[in-house]
Formats: structure tokens, sequence, C-alpha cells
């Protein structure tokens, strides 16, 4: 069954005539009659009751047309939904994101995607920064934003945003009124890290090998409130960006700015390299 044969036959149903059909499209007369007789030898049924002045159509004929009517809207709709597509009118993106990074940052890009492309939906998997790079190798999210630097080779990288950590001591701590503190002084401290899942984990013990002493871990915590009611309670220290210190109200939280060295906090956006990507994502990534 051809579809150009459904198409003659549902022109000569519209027209009710053959030759009405004809006059009405660039095909003739007589290849409507072969199309629709080709239809009838390969369904095996009458589609039209020739024994009338005017044609109409069978039983059969009448459940022909309304799925070939079906068939051709489903077929018109293929064309429809990519010019959605590429319109980026619809569209589904996955977002690997830590959930600190989307504490601070998600709210807002999700408006921003909301409000140009309202018809985009996102799904949010929150993983820390480590796994948000497998879910990404692995085509389970469509795009991850992580902590730089990120494996290159099999990442398209796009940097997103740059921050600096500071130390989060309760007011009463000796170091709360310092102007500037040096990461060597906090050899003697008690540390509260996120989980060793978080690459934040792994960057704060790096930062203080590299000043001189393994740092002591008194607790660890996937969530960042937590880790700031710790720090309130007055169970240890942390070294978080500054920008949380806006999204967290504890009063008894103090921060005071790091130098020697400064250390920065650069987030990024990641792709799998050479994966396919759809119209909606291609779009939201222009917006970074």
């Amino acid at each position: 069954m051809e579809l150009r044969d459904l198409k003659s036959f549902i022109e000569v149903v519209i027209h009710q005539s053959f030759t009405k059909a004809a006059a009405h499209s660039y095909l003739s007369q007589p290849s409507f009659s072969k199309a629709v007789k080709k239809l009838e030898e390969e369904l095996e049924v009458e589609l039209f009751d020739r024994s009338t002045r005017h044609l109409r159509l069978t039983d059969a004929g009448q459940i022909v047309y309304e799925q070939a009517q079906k068939a051709l809207e489903s077929l018109n709709e293929i064309t429809i939904l990519l010019d959605d597509l590429r319109n980026v009118v619809s569209g589904e993106i996955k977002i690997g994101i830590p959930p600190l990074i989307g504490t601070l940052f998600f709210p807002n890009i999700a408006r921003r995607i909301q409000e140009t492309y309202p018809h985009v939906s996102l799904k949010l998997v929150e993983r820390g920064a480590k796994l948000i790079g497998q879910l990404v190798e692995n085509g389970q999210v469509d795009l991850g934003i992580v902590v730089l630097p990120a494996d290159t080779s099999k990442f398209t990288v796009q940097p997103f945003i740059t921050d600096e950590f500071v130390l989060y001591v309760h007011k009463k701590h000796p170091l709360a009124m310092r102007s500037s503190v040096e990461i060597s002084e906090l050899k003697e401290e008690k540390f509260i890290l996120f989980s060793d899942e978080f690459t934040l984990h792994d960057y704060i013990k790096n930062v203080c090998n590299e000043a001189g002493f393994i740092p002591e871990v008194a607790y660890q915590s996937s969530q960042w409130d937590l880790i700031i009611e710790l720090v309130s309670s007055e169970f240890g220290v942390t070294l978080l960006p500054k920008s949380i210190y806006n999204k967290q109200n504890n009063p008894n939280v103090q921060i005071v700015p790091i130098t020697a060295p400064t250390l920065h906090w650069r987030l990024g956006i990641i792709t799998k390299k050479e994966a396919y990507h759809s119209f909606a994502l291609r779009e939201v990534l222009k917006m970074f």
C-alpha cells in the first residue's frame, strides 16, 4: 500500500468523483482510477459503490477512508513536530548538577530558559560533580554543570561562573574578626567537608596538603545547609564559595577572606564530545 494511492483515494472521496478529483489535481482521471483499483486489489475489498450515479463509499471504503486520514494526519504531524523542535517550541533537556551549584544558580538558569522557551521541559538530576561527569559521558544527562577543570578529551567545556572560596567560622571563633586568613593557619582546625563523591571534598584536601598539612575531617555531608549549621554549632570550620553566604541566614556564621593562596571556584558546562545535541539543547547552550 503506497502513500500516494491513499492520497488519491482521499481526493476522490472528498470530491465524490474521479473527474472532479482530477480537475483539482495535476493527476489525470485514469491515474485516480488506477490508484483506487490498486488499493482495492491489495485490500481485497470494494471501496466505492459504483452502481449509483454518484460515488458512494462502501462500509469497507469508509473504514479505509477514516484510517487513511488518520495516517496522513500523523505523517503531517511529523513535519509540524520537527518544525517545533527546530524552532525550540518543545523538547526536554536533562541537566546534571551538584546540589550546591543547584542551590546557587539553577533557579536563575531555569527561569531564563522557561521565559525564552516555555515549552521546553527541564529534568534536573542532582549528584556530586564526580558523578555528573559520568552521567554526561554515559548519555544519561544532556549537559552537566561541574567544577573545573574537566576532561577535555571526553567533554566539550564551556566556562560558566567563577567565584572565590572563603573561610566559614562561628562568629566567636578566634579567626572570625581577621581581615584575611592563610590556609596554613588552619592546620589545627577541624574541617566540615562535603562527602567524598563531591569534587569539593578532594579540592579542599589538596589545598591543605599543598599548604603542608593533612586536614582533620570532623564531619562530612552532602548538604551545604547542614555544613553551615555544623559550623554554627562550633563543630568545625569549612571552606565554601563566597556566593553561598548570601543564601544562608544564620547569624552565628562569619566569613573570612583567604589569601596565600586565593582560592577560586570555577564552574563549567560540559557536554559529551561528538554526541547528538537536540535543537532545544543547542539553543539553551547559547544562553550560557
